[in-house]
């Protein structure tokens, strides 16, 4: 391993040269339209989820990438109930997403991945949203996750157009139906266009669009191949990198993943806007998210000495989930790596808001059970069912706070 790696650095002053330029205004361009009110939202199996379609496919041909039988669009089918009331069988009926894919053929024999969802909450009726009254309200998610679409765009135009031979192909996809369950993503694995076997890793962007003052940027799935912490730790940047094991989370990466490909999830934190109307594009930091693709960029190109990576199985996150019985109506920081949750958004009416948490307050403790990280909390949490009261004990800067919590 070592011998392969000696040249790679070596050459590290010209092989990253280009890297060096993404730039923010475009970035900010394609979230800037995919993130418009025009579009309403990007709700999956709309006419505004195929102009979102339609603006990546146009993007990925003047890039010059391959499309796959004549379309860059890939329709995939799926059931689901139009009104978001109506339980009976009824109201469900068969509706039509689209995937964007793009092929950058170097003729090697194996494939890199690089994906992100385009699709958002629409117009709030979903049930997703974590606004008070969201049903009728645009949800642009400029974050969440125009981000990481524009990020596939730059990262697609920027391999495309290095004047470099790489020893892999490139794959460029943007899913739709994320939101919904990684629709999207999953139909796409279960019915490929080429052959899971020839994919060497798969990289997902979701929500990389508000680095923060602290620099944090979380990455996902480094266990999923024994190469990437290692690789991660030697690529140089100003980042404060929190590195998280498991190939299981809420995004895209997760469907790969499961086709025992090794994976990586890169994500800028959690903020108060997600899945609220409030995400828009002026609120994205283009500077810092040019930063962030530098990074991938880099990264990508330090994999190129191994070959076909080697795939890992790792945990699979305890979150509670399926057994979460109410919520408390906060927001978790998922940057914050001190003891216990830090509250990075408090959702008005809900049973935080009522018992006086505010942003920034940090969970020890829920009831007399102590609470020290995020996975934590949310295990902590499935243990209360409605009309139960308890504690929460918060630290408020430097002051220890109980405050009464009653769970409607």
């Amino acid at each position: 391993m070592k011998k392969v790696l000696t040249p790679l650095f070596l050459l590290s002053g010209t092989l990253f040269l280009q890297a060096q330029n993404f730039d923010a205004g475009s970035i900010k361009k394609h979230v800037k339209f995919l993130a418009s009110d025009e579009l309403k939202g990007r709700g999956t199996a709309t006419e505004d989820e195929v102009k979102a379609a339609n603006y990546i496919a146009d993007n990925f041909k003047k890039i010059g990438l391959s499309p796959f039988n004549n379309s860059y669009l890939k329709p995939f089918t799926f059931k689901k109930s139009l009104n978001p009331h109506d339980t009976s069988t009824a109201g469900v009926k068969e509706r039509t997403g689209n995937n964007v894919v793009g092929f950058l053929d170097n003729k090697a024999p194996y494939t890199i991945v690089i994906g992100a969802h385009y699709d958002h909450l629409g117009l709030g009726h979903d049930h997703n949203s974590l606004d008070a009254n969201p049903e009728g309200k645009i949800h642009n998610g400029a974050d969440d996750n125009a981000s990481g679409t524009a990020g596939v765009i730059e990262l697609a135009k920027y391999f495309a157009g290095n004047k470099k031979n790489e020893p892999y192909n490139f794959l460029f996809m943007c899913f739709s139906g994320e939101e919904l369950g990684l629709l999207g993503s999953k139909k796409w694995c279960d019915n490929p266009d080429i052959d899971l076997s020839k994919i060497n890793y798969m990289i997902n962007m979701d929500m990389i669009g508000r680095l923060n003052k602290e620099k944090k940027l979380i990455v996902y799935g480094v266990g999923t191949s024994p190469v990437w912490v290692p690789l991660i730790d030697s690529v140089s940047s100003k980042f404060s990198i929190k590195k998280d094991s498991s190939g299981i989370g809420p995004s895209d990466q997760t469907s790969f993943y499961l086709k025992d490909i090794p994976v990586l999830h890169f994500f800028t934190g959690q903020h108060s806007d997600y899945h609220k109307p409030t995400d828009d594009f002026e609120k994205v930091n283009y500077a810092g998210e040019s930063e962030v693709l530098k990074y991938i960029a880099k990264l990508v190109e330090r994999t190129y000495p191994y070959g076909k990576l080697k795939f890992l199985k790792t945990r699979n996150p305890d979150t509670g989930k399926t057994s979460f019985k109410v919520t408390l109506g906060v927001m978790p920081d998922y940057t914050f790596d001190g003891e216990g949750m830090r509250v990075d958004g408090v959702t008005d009416g809900k049973p935080a808001s009522k018992a006086g948490m505010e942003k920034g307050d940090i969970v020890k403790k829920l009831g007399d059970m102590p609470v020290k990280d995020v996975m934590e909390y949310m295990k902590v949490l499935s243990k209360f069912k409605k009309g139960d009261t308890t504690t929460v004990e918060v630290l408020r800067g430097k002051e220890t706070k109980v405050l009464n919590v009653e769970f409607k």
